[in-house]
């Protein structure tokens, strides 16, 4: 299908995240932060304000939860038409963020969610994907249940069918897919299937092929690399990270872009002081897709990928809020005072 521009579509649940004020405990005191959230929602917000014409296809209640989220994904300028109103239900989820030697821990309270109860029928693929080139989906929305799980099933076969580009990231949910009789492996492998970019790991491709990989390190994971690109034969681009917790507030991270000819590596680099690492991942995927887009090749997507990731850690709440101006000075090392 030729496209009169250049867009992304975005599809997925939209959420609410409810955090307890700084490093307390949840219901330490009675008082929540609340952010609009969700994998694929980020992604969208995060390539929205890196100038990128988006949209966003979900479902959410018509009521003041469900009409604040669209309203602030439309503040980042998201196109949200594709977004239905409809069921009573928005999903939710709690963060406790870790401290110390003490772990982040995340409760989700999501189930019969107006997104995850929507029919796969009941989303136009004709419209949603008119003007768009690259679907962007994830492996949350499989997880919510055997009517989500259909509905990604058909939006990447709608996607295959009108010659658009899918991204997916894996972000498998165990705690999710337990819910339910499902069977992770055989959905996921069915949609990565429609890929040409897979965010995800070498443990993202055990899980896809049902094996592990013998190798160590580097190794290890273009070991991985190549069994996904022999499995899956639309598969040109697979992009990771790889991060080391020394505590809640110390990490080292580093990016790699692995493609059919090769590898792009970064160096490991330190995040210090961290403010928020959710939603690093879903910054991460923005960062590689904006390089990607802006035409750099797989040691630029690295780079941006990881720049963006960095900078998330900086920030509370779910999204990535930065501009361009922002990658630019980090990969700069402009750490002082911008005035």
């Amino acid at each position: 299908m030729a496209c009169a521009v250049s867009r992304f579509l975005a599809f997925g649940e939209i959420m609410l995240r409810l955090s307890p004020p700084g490093r307390e405990l949840l219901m330490q005191t009675p008082k929540l932060d609340v952010w609009v959230a969700g994998a694929e929602a980020n992604v969208a917000t995060a390539l929205a304000r890196l100038g990128h014409d988006v949209g966003f296809a979900s479902a959410v209640p018509d009521n003041d939860l469900g009409r604040s989220a669209i309203a602030t994904l439309r503040g980042h300028g998201i196109d949200t038409s594709g977004i239905q109103r409809r069921g009573e239900r928005m999903g939710l989820y709690f963060v406790t963020s870790g401290a110390g030697m003490r772990a982040t821990e995340v409760i989700y309270d999501r189930a019969h969610s107006s997104f995850a109860q929507t029919p796969a029928a009941d989303w136009d693929w004709d419209t949603l994907l008119t003007n768009v080139d690259r679907l962007h989906l994830s492996g949350i929305t499989p997880a919510l249940g055997p009517i989500s799980a259909e509905a990604a099933l058909i939006a990447a076969q709608a996607a295959s069918a009108r010659g658009v580009a899918v991204s997916f990231d894996g972000n498998f949910r165990a705690k999710l897919w337990e819910r339910w009789d499902s069977n992770p492996r055989a959905i996921l492998h069915e949609m990565v299937a429609h890929a040409d970019l897979l965010f995800g790991n070498h443990r993202d491709i055990a899980l896809l092929l049902g094996r592990d990989f013998s190798s160590e390190g580097e190794g290890r994971r273009r070991e991985a690399a190549d069994a996904a690109f022999a499995a899956f034969p639309g598969l040109a681009t697979i992009a990771s990270t790889a991060r080391h917790v020394e505590d809640a507030d110390r990490h080292r991270l580093s990016a790699r872009i692995d493609t059919r000819a090769g590898t792009a590596q970064t160096e490991e680099v330190v995040l210090a002081g961290i403010v928020d690492r959710i939603g690093g991942g879903d910054a991460f995927a923005a960062g590689v897709l904006h390089a990607l887009r802006s035409g750099g090749g797989p040691e630029e997507a690295a780079r941006t990928g990881l720049a963006l990731a960095a900078l998330k850690h900086s920030l509370p709440g779910d999204a990535s809020l930065f501009r361009q101006v922002d990658i630019d000075a980090y990969l700069a090392g402009g750490l002082d005072v911008r005035r």
